[in-house]
């Protein structure tokens, strides 16, 4: 049985995040001119560097992600991207997708995300459905690409929800992880429920963009 390498990029800057509003895949409108300088960067190192040789190029339904991997794919050999809404970020639902933080705030109060069955957004997931299908999304996406080195264009939640799985460690709470924009975190599947991780939060082609002032959230 070969090795399978799963290397998770988190999307570039996005609009959902500068704008606060809660930026499901029905609303999300992509990235911000930052966050697209931040996925230029990633490729040109990418393409500097190549330490990633991807046999496989996937990314979740969202814009954001979509726009991130678009951007990488000439690093990558410009292979087709795979789109899989498994990867997306956490789902607020029909009723709430687009819905401003503040008004969100005013309605519901601040999110505590302590609890992983806490209805936080109705007509949403929670957040224990919302690993459920990470999860098995991610056993999906290695066992019909067992030996390849997959990228995949996801998001600081998603990235969360592995690191989280794979670790074992309890799906609130404990620690707290922040995936910075185009990051990457890679991990290697060895067998059964057996990972390696090789690096986490590796952002360091953004060193350049530090100048740039720009909003920053761990979250969508």
């Amino acid at each position: 049985m070969s090795n399978t390498r799963l290397v998770l990029i988190r999307h570039g800057e996005s609009r959902a995040t500068v704008e606060r509003f809660l930026g499901g895949s029905r609303t999300c409108t992509g990235l911000t001119d930052f966050g697209r300088l931040q996925a230029q960067a990633l490729r040109d190192r990418l393409i500097t560097g190549r330490d990633v040789s991807a046999t496989v190029l996937i990314s979740s339904n969202f814009p954001r992600a979509v726009e991130t991997a678009q951007i990488l794919a000439p690093a990558l050999g410009s292979m087709p991207i795979q789109i899989d809404p498994g990867w997306g970020e956490h789902d607020p639902g029909p009723e709430l997708d687009g819905m401003s933080w503040d008004v969100y705030i005013d309605k519901f109060g601040t999110p505590t995300w302590s609890d992983p069955d806490e209805v936080m957004f109705p007509g949403g997931e929670t957040v224990g459905q919302f690993h459920i299908r990470v999860v098995r999304t991610l056993r999906e996406t290695v066992r019909k690409h067992e030996g390849d080195t997959i990228v995949v264009a996801c998001h600081g939640g998603v990235v969360d929800a592995v690191m989280r799985h794979t670790l074992q460690m309890h799906q609130t709470g404990k620690f707290e992880l922040h995936t910075l924009n185009t990051s990457i975190t890679e991990i290697v599947h060895i067998e059964g429920s057996k990972w390696r991780l090789v690096r986490y939060n590796d952002a360091a082609h953004l060193a350049a963009l530090q100048t740039v002032t720009s909003p920053d959230s761990s979250a969508s």
